[in-house]
């Protein structure tokens, strides 16, 4: 009997049990309930009375608002499109969430005092002090990504080299795989000191910090992959009339694609975290060091748009990476046999 393909939009459509009205109403409602809290979140915002002397602008109540109006835009989509609306219901909860977290942020700064300044500037007095700031967070941020591709792109080629030398050929692992072990599972930031002293700048030093721990993940993430592939494929390759150059890049390494990806998302992790650190230590540019310039200055509304400026930072690129690496894998998306 032939087996049956099905795509997995197909499967979880075959799953998915008739709902009735009330089932249908809920969930439309679900999706409506961020627009119903980012309304709530600007009615405390310009209704409750201010804590003391605090003051307010324009600036945070813009920025719900266009939150509110591109929510409210998505639940107008999902009512004619099922995917947007299947999306919207999934992620409504978390969204509006967020907006009662914002809420809760404010009235415990803004409105009641309880987290006092200079600490504890409520949303507005933070994205006013980012937008003072722009063009140097502009340009730290630019300073960063330079330091975290630099070093992150280093260290993946050499990690990849490695890997690909010790999973392919035992010779060279013999030699390779002791000093791996020895320097591979301590942290690369406790190096630090010994790498700026030697370097010539701070700027290499970092970039060699951010590169060893990309070096360790990706290089065994490589090895496992090549070590992994099912020897028989080499012998058929070989009986084909295989060199050594397409059993490494005809069978090897596309077979070890997957374990390289995942090497490459551990790399980026820890050199998000390298960088932060080595910026913070030593390196006289970037975000890192935007943060602890601030602290020093008491400027904390400008520290947490540093932060805030981070994430959102480190979120695009792992997104980004994310997406690089569903594209080249995805011939793993077959159909459910």
């Amino acid at each position: 009997m032939k087996a049956m393909s099905l795509t997995k939009e197909e499967l979880l459509e075959m799953e998915s049990l008739p709902k009735t009205k009330l089932d249908v109403m809920k969930d439309y409602l679900i999706c409506f309930l961020p627009v119903t809290i980012g309304i709530l979140c600007l009615l405390e915002y310009y209704f409750i009375p201010n804590y003391g002397m605090n003051t307010i602008t324009n600036v945070y109540g813009g920025f719900i608002g266009i939150l509110i109006t591109v929510f409210f835009i998505m639940f107008l989509i999902s009512l004619k499109n099922k995917l947007v609306f299947e999306k919207l219901r999934y992620k409504a909860p978390f969204y509006s969430a967020v907006f009662m977290l914002l809420t809760g942020y404010d009235v415990l700064t803004l409105k009641t005092g309880t987290l006092m300044l200079p600490y504890f500037p409520w949303t507005d007095r933070i994205l006013n002090a980012m937008i003072s700031d722009w063009r140097y967070l502009l340009d730290c941020v630019k300073n960063s990504l330079i330091l975290l591709f630099t070093g992150y792109f280093s260290g993946a080629i050499i990690g990849l080299i490695t890997g690909i030398s010790c999973g392919y050929s035992k010779k060279v692992n013999y030699w390779i795989s002791p000093f791996m072990r020895l320097l591979g599972p301590i942290p690369s930031i406790t190096w630090l000191p010994i790498v700026i002293v030697i370097m010539t700048s701070l700027f290499n030093g970092a970039v060699v910090i951010i590169a060893l721990g990309v070096w360790y993940s990706v290089s065994m993430a490589t090895i496992t992959g090549i070590s992994n592939v099912d020897a028989s494929y080499f012998e058929v390759a070989k009986t084909l009339g295989a060199g050594s150059k397409e059993l490494v890049f005809g069978i090897a390494i596309p077979h070890a694609m997957p374990n390289i990806f995942q090497g490459l998302t551990q790399g980026m992790s820890s050199a998000c975290t390298a960088l932060l650190i080595a910026e913070m230590v030593g390196v006289e540019s970037g975000l890192g060091w935007y943060i602890n310039w601030q602290k020093s200055w008491a400027e904390f509304g400008k520290m947490y748009g540093a932060v805030i400026l981070i994430c959102l930072t480190f979120i695009t690129v792992n997104f980004i990476l994310s997406r690089i690496k569903k594209y080249v894998l995805r011939w793993q998306e077959g159909v459910i046999q």
